[in-house]
């Protein structure tokens, strides 16, 4: 089966900064796939890249086997993206907005699936608003519209909920988990990590333009679970303190490579006379995974390829 999207050996150099250094990624159609990467990683630019923006200066990148560059048109037909950025034409209502964007792919009489997009992104009652009388999340639901507007089988979503209310959030996720049912193929970046968790099969991590993690969730929650510990006191014992992952006004979340690593930390306490106010152990989720591969602690490039 062609590949809903595929990326190989692309690299991007902009001055002095190379924001991307050889990334290979294939992605299945169907799939919902986390791009995932701390800020500057490359992430955005890999999207530029597949969406057509900006060009690789090499490698090549397909979206259904459309190369972006020699078979342009028919790539972005089959590409929906939600930007980052805010961007909207300040002239046009919503309504408008959507069906000048549906023109653009030559779709006439598409009010019906507007009407549709105009619900599950609760903008129905917003359709003749002028674009800049919206609140910045209204105009983030309607970048997700126009992106969608024209039925594309690739969705790339670029933190989608940034700045949205939770109420929209849960709304639009419903929205595009029907979409993926549907055998859209929804590839999604965002610093919400528990997103990430909770939506998608397959997560590729970005660090300095290069890939440094690929594989399931659940294999990545496997190969970095360790344990961690939640210890609510009035600090950490100085032999302590390259083990804490981060810290929350008093509460720190300490990894542990393995159960007997917790007597140990007990004893430090004690040793030091720390007070403990509260102490409990956790799940491995995936923000501890992404913290120990960016922190250093990634798979072997057999694995990453992965």
């Amino acid at each position: 089966m062609t590949l809903a999207v595929e990326a190989v050996n692309v690299a991007r150099r902009f001055g002095a900064v190379q924001a991307l250094a050889g990334v290979d990624l294939a992605v299945a159609q169907g799939e919902f796939f986390g791009l995932l990467g701390p800020n500057g990683a490359g992430k955005t630019t890999l999207i530029s890249i597949l969406a057509g923006l900006i060009r690789a200066d090499t490698g090549s990148a397909k979206i259904l086997g459309h190369d972006v560059v020699g078979d342009y048109r028919n790539a972005r037909r089959k590409l929906g993206v939600v930007p980052q950025e805010l961007v909207f034409d300040p002239f046009f209502s919503v309504r408008e907005t959507l069906a000048l964007q549906s023109g653009y792919f030559g779709l006439r009489r598409n009010d019906a699936w507007i009407d549709e997009i105009l619900h599950h992104l609760d903008l129905t009652a917003k359709a003749d608003a002028n674009m800049r009388s919206l609140s910045g999340g209204m105009k983030r639901r309607v970048l997700v519209g126009q992106a969608l507007v024209h039925k594309p089988p690739v969705i790339i979503l670029d933190e989608p909920t940034a700045g949205v209310d939770v109420g929209l959030r849960q709304s639009l996720w419903g929205f595009i988990r029907k979409l993926n049912r549907d055998g859209h193929t929804i590839i999604l970046t965002t610093h919400y990590l528990e997103e990430a968790e909770s939506l998608c099969g397959r997560i590729a991590m970005l660090k300095a333009g290069r890939v440094v993690a690929l594989d399931t969730k659940q294999a990545l929650l496997s190969r970095f679970a360790g344990i961690t510990v939640r210890l609510v006191a009035g600090r950490v014992p100085a032999s302590w303190q390259p083990r804490v992952l981060r810290q929350e006004a008093g509460t720190f979340f300490i990894g542990l490579d393995c159960h007997a690593e917790l007597e140990a930390l007990l004893a430090a306490l004690r040793v030091d006379g720390i007070d403990i106010a509260e102490l409990a152990l956790q799940e491995a989720d995936l923000e501890q995974v992404f913290l120990r591969i960016m922190a250093g602690d990634t798979p072997t490039p057999s694995e990453a390829a992965t």
